[in-house]
């Protein structure tokens, strides 16, 4: 069985997101028509101000999917907690976790690879361990592809890899980015979420300038249980927007 690592894709994007937002915010304070708004919306400071005026319903006209995949069945409990996303999940139900010759992918946590070979020999025998409870099953509910794979996939472990894909508006990204690229976050999420950002500052750096966790525009959030480290926090965020950049 292969261990296997985070890929992330932006797959497709609202075009001109900042155009469109731009549009939504000054119709609800203009009397021009749509055509007009369509020659006159422009971006960039009226952006900034509408983020600074608390204003974010505009955003929600950009959206953003993703391809994700070599992520863990754990980080899947996380994320689907984001309610103002759409989600599409590899279904171990219909997919057979028997279907590749070497079994199911999974996604070794950096502890344990930090405890060393032994360490991760051991995790990796554990988890062909689990392959064979799962094909056991297989066969025992006799090997009849959806009816057997759905109850032989409960003894399958939280890292076995899911594949997805995730849509989400420019507002809740924002929300996504503060909490998710906190470093108070797990760790997988947490790259995730900054894969994510590295995807999508570029297509709209405007509406994205100021993303991340809380720490990057002000404060920490996160009170007594800060990591402390805010400086570091603001000096990564403020890298990935330079590297985007500059391509």
């Amino acid at each position: 069985m292969p261990k296997t690592t985070l890929k992330t894709v932006l797959l497709m994007a609202t075009p001109d997101p900042e155009l469109i937002v731009s549009m939504g915010a000054k119709l609800c304070y203009s009397r021009a028509d749509i055509e007009q708004l369509q020659k006159t919306a422009k971006s960039g400071e009226f952006i900034d101000r509408l983020t600074q005026m608390g204003h974010l319903s505009p955003i929600e006209h950009a959206s953003f999917s993703f391809g994700v995949e070599g992520v863990s069945r754990a980080l899947l409990a996380q994320i689907t907690r984001h309610r103002i996303a759409s989600f599409s999940v590899q279904s171990q139900r219909y997919v057979n976790q028997s279907e590749k010759k070497e079994g199911f992918s999974y996604i070794i946590p950096p502890s344990i690879e930090a405890l060393g070979e032994d360490a991760v020999a051991r995790f990796e025998k554990q988890m062909e361990t689990m392959q064979e409870w799962y094909e056991q099953w297989v066969l025992a509910l006799g090997a009849n592809g959806e009816k057997s794979n759905e109850d032989a996939r409960f003894v399958l472990p939280n890292a076995c890899e899911t594949k997805m894909i995730i849509t989400m508006n420019a507002r809740e990204l924002l929300h996504f980015f503060e909490l998710r690229c906190c470093n108070r976050a797990q760790w997988e999420i947490r790259e995730l979420a900054w894969q994510m950002l590295a995807l999508v500052a570029p297509v709209a750096p405007g509406l994205f300038k100021n993303a991340g966790p809380s720490c990057v525009g002000g404060k920490c959030a996160e009170g007594r249980m800060s990591c402390g480290k805010m400086e570091e926090v603001r000096a990564k965020q403020k890298k990935l927007l330079e590297d985007v950049s500059n391509g």
